[in-house]
């Protein structure tokens, strides 16, 4: 069986889909065979990003590491038959959820055996996970995470495993602000009544937008050309290692 990850909120612009294009590849990059499905049939960013990557190596004469992009089936199930076949071939499935709520997502954190959930650090996001009161105390959870706890009730009822759930702080700040200091606290005293852990994400870095055009990841760099990386570009491979590290997916030791 194909490990599941699913990378998931319900909010748009939280780096869900640069997310999912680097552990994707990098786990690609290691040498485990990886298949990818874009859940979000409108926008696409994770489908287009594979996309810009098989036409940049076509058109470079490259032979990258590259995920496998399955297209969704049909009817009222898309997922299960495009899950079926990626697992004769795969170790791991990484899901790329809509910014939204929507029945596939829904679906989609069903069968999740990790389930990332990148979240920009200040606590308009926050309220996507808890309800807070105006002295910071959190006062229940909000949808989406009700919407994780069904999913892990199903997998109950079905006998399935149980969802490693890690949320992930993007953009955090380079100094140590109170609203960042806040955040985390809540975020260290959320984790312990809906059980997920915590880990810090990516760092808003110009470099991640340039790379989409040609589905590129920060692991890429140096086989496309670029002697030399800037220290913002090896502090974000920094922020990769430590990600796939904190994943602690199955049989996956990091090498890069």
């Amino acid at each position: 069986m194909a490990h599941i990850i699913v990378v998931g909120n319900e909010k748009g612009g939280s780096g869900k889909s640069t997310t999912s294009m680097h552990v994707a590849t990098a786990l690609a990059r290691m040498g485990h065979r990886v298949g990818g499905l874009d859940l979000d049939v409108r926008q696409r960013s994770f489908g287009r990003y594979l996309e810009n990557r098989a036409a940049f190596l076509v058109r470079k004469g490259l032979d990258l590491p590259m995920p496998v992009l399955a297209p969704l089936g049909e009817g009222a199930d898309p997922l299960t038959p495009a899950l079926r076949q990626l697992e004769e071939t795969c170790d791991f499935i990484l899901l790329d959820c809509p910014g939204s709520h929507t029945k596939l997502s829904q679906m989609a954190h069903t069968v999740a055996d990790t389930l990332i959930t990148p979240l920009n650090d200040s606590f308009v996001d926050f309220d996507l996970l808890a309800r807070l009161s105006p002295d910071g105390d959190v006062l229940g959870p909000s949808i989406y995470a009700e919407m994780v706890w069904g999913a892990r009730q199903l997998r109950a009822q079905a006998g399935a495993g149980p969802i490693d759930w890690l949320v992930l702080r993007n953009r955090l700040g380079s100094q140590q602000m109170h609203n960042k200091r806040k955040v985390g606290g809540a975020l260290a005293d959320l984790s312990k009544r809906i059980g997920f852990r915590v880990a810090p994400g990516f760092s808003e870095r110009v470099i991640f937008r340039e790379l989409f055009p040609n589905g590129l990841t920060l692991l890429d760099l140096r086989d496309v050309g670029t002697e030399a990386m800037s220290m913002s570009q090896i502090a974000a491979r920094q922020e990769l290692r430590d990600l796939i590290n904190e994943l602690r997916l199955p049989g996956v030791t990091v090498t890069f």
